[in-house]
Formats: structure tokens, C-alpha cells, sequence
């Protein structure tokens, strides 16, 4: 009935910090974690870990950062392990603790698959003082299968935990996914493949189980879906999905009726007609975000015809 292996990370303050600058409150994040290990959540992703030369902590919430003291002033050590990301390029390589003196048990680095080779350099190097890895290969939508072949025979020889396929833009089919899926397995060796899915086209839940058919064993998801743009596959479909008796969808519908639901509202993550638009055509979502910023705050008038016009040329027939 179910795949014991199979490993869900939540990763609602992180992704969702791209909707609202990483400017959850301490309480809230608590709460959401407490809530998180009550249902048996494996991993929780807090924010990530940016340079602070290149990120000002005064423009930006904590979960940008999850500074250790940040972190422990909201989680703790349990069955639920913590994960914070980080970006190629954007990450102190001084900003460590010994795993041994972090509540941290994960760092995942997002990298272009170009930079597959920095991110190798950044995840041994947290790997050497401790911590599990894995390496989360962004746009795939965007990557030339030679490239990525040439990522994956890199990483596989790593001992990494994990190599993610991510669908970045929400673009992908049922189709793509089957065929991604098999690629990264066999083309890592045996090494854990993860999915990371966005809601653009509706087809984040359904893609992550069309890779846990495939055989990926690490799923992400989000409380409600939030997440950049579109959103995520949402935890709770996934927690509904897999069967295993040790998780508890319970205090996760508690915390999207008491947080979620307003929050939703403000921030308009999730299915909308610029994101679909950016997503059927394989484009980053920054566009569709500026627009929904810019007609809810009423400095455009909407016409979702005309943000579908530029950003695909009309064909004509005489």
C-alpha cells in the first residue's frame, strides 16, 4: 500500500518566502514547524542560506539567511530533519558550523545545470563538515540533453543523498516526467532522485506521482501549495496520497485554516492565467508575477490577452 522509502520534504517557508520576501513571523514559523512534525513531515526547508555581501539582512525577512540562532528560535531537533537551501554563486562559504553544532541536518544546492560543477565544489563542501546534501538541477525544461547527461554523469560520482529534478517553470507533462525520471536514475547510478514541481498548468501533484511511479523517492511539497507564482504540489495531497501510517494530515489542515488561507488572499499564489501563460510557454515566471503585482495594485488595467501577446508572436493566416 504504500513505499516506506519514499521521503516528503516541505519546503512552505522556503519556496513560499518568494511570494512575501521571507517576512514570516518567528511564532507563525514555529508553529508551521511544530505542525509539520506532527504529521510525520521527513524534512522541513526553512529559507535559505544567502550571502549577506550580496543580500542586506535589512531588505530582507530571516529565511533568507537562517542564521543558527534564527533557526533554533523556531525548530528543533526530532525525527523531522531540517533542510535549508543554496544558491550557486550566492552562498559564504564561511557561513558553516560543524554539522555537530547546527540544528541543521540538510543543505540543498540549487544550481543551473552549467554550473553543475560549482555546485559539486559548494556540496562537498558542506558535506565535509557534516551535513547531508543534495544538488537540485533548476529549469530543466531549459537544459540541452547532452548538458544534462554530462550533469548526471558528474554527480553521479558523488556521494551525495540526492539529485532533484526540478521543473521550474511548470511546464512539464506526464510524458516528459516519465522520461526525465528514468534518465536521472539510471543516468545517476542508483543514486535517490528527488521532484520539485510547479502548479502553473494544475499539474504539480499529479507530475510527483507520475515520478513516485517512476521510482523517485523524494518529494517535495508545500502547505497549500504556496510557492513562487503558481505554487508548488501541495503537502497535504501528497501526505493523502502516499498511505504511510506515520503520517498525519491533521495539523496540516489546522495550520492552512489558521495561516494559509488569509495568506493566500494577500499574497495570490497558485493557479492564476499569467502563470499558466508563462508556463505553457516554458518561461520564467517574473513577468506574470510583476504583472499580478502590478494589477492588484491597480497601476494597469488587466487584459490577460494582451500580457499573452507579448509574450508569444501571433500567427496570421491570409
Amino acid at each position: 500500500m504504500y513505499r516506506p522509502e519514499i521521503k516528503i520534504l516541505d519546503c512552505t517557508i522556503r519556496d513560499g518566502g518568494l511570494m512575501n520576501n521571507w517576512e514570516f513571523d518567528k511564532a507563525m514559523v514555529k508553529e508551521v514547524f511544530q505542525g509539520l512534525v506532527d504529521a510525520g513531515i521527513d524534512y522541513v526547508e526553512l529559507g535559505y542560506r544567502a550571502d549577506k555581501k550580496q543580500f542586506s539582512p535589512k531588505d530582507h525577512g530571516p529565511w533568507r539567511f537562517c542564521d543558527e540562532k534564527d533557526l533554533r528560535d523556531v525548530a528543533f531537533e526530532s525525527d523531522t530533519k531540517i533542510s535549508v537551501m543554496l544558491d550557486v554563486g550566492r552562498t559564504d562559504y564561511d557561513a558553516f558550523l560543524p554539522a555537530s553544532e547546527s540544528i541543521v541536518s540538510m543543505f540543498r544546492v540549487a544550481t543551473y545545470a552549467k554550473d553543475v560543477d560549482k555546485a559539486i565544489h559548494l556540496g562537498k563542501h558542506v558535506q565535509d563538515m557534516g551535513y547531508e546534501v543534495c544538488v537540485n538541477i533548476m529549469a530543466a525544461s531549459h537544459v540541452l540533453e547532452p548538458d544534462l547527461d554530462e550533469a548526471l554523469a558528474q554527480l553521479a560520482d558523488t556521494d551525495f543523498e540526492a539529485v532533484y529534478l526540478v521543473d521550474s517553470f511548470g511546464y512539464f507533462y506526464s510524458e516528459q516526467i516519465h522520461y526525465l525520471s528514468d534518465k536521472y536514475i539510471n543516468g545517476l547510478g542508483g543514486k535517490t532522485v528527488g521532484i520539485h514541481c510547479h502548479n502553473n498548468q494544475q499539474l504539480a501533484f499529479s507530475n510527483t506521482v507520475e515520478g513516485i511511479i517512476k521510482g523517485i523517492n523524494f518529494v517535495d511539497g508545500s502547505i497549500y501549495g504556496m510557492g513562487r507564482a503558481a505554487g508548488n504540489c501541495t503537502t497535504e495531497l501528497l501526505l493523502g496520497f502516499l498511505k504511510n501510517p506515520k503520517y498525519d494530515v491533521r495539523p496540516v489542515l489546522g495550520l492552512i485554516e489558521k495561516y494559509f488561507e488569509s495568506l493566500k488572499q494577500d499574497l495570490k499564489w497558485g493557479y492564476e492565467p499569467p502563470y499558466l501563460i508563462t508556463g505553457v510557454l516554458n518561461k520564467h515566471p517574473r513577468t506574470a508575477l510583476a504583472y499580478m503585482k502590478s494589477v492588484g495594485a491597480g497601476d494597469c488595467d488587466p487584459d490577460i490577452v494582451k500580457f499573452y501577446n507579448e509574450h508569444v508572436e501571433v500567427e496570421t493566416v491570409d
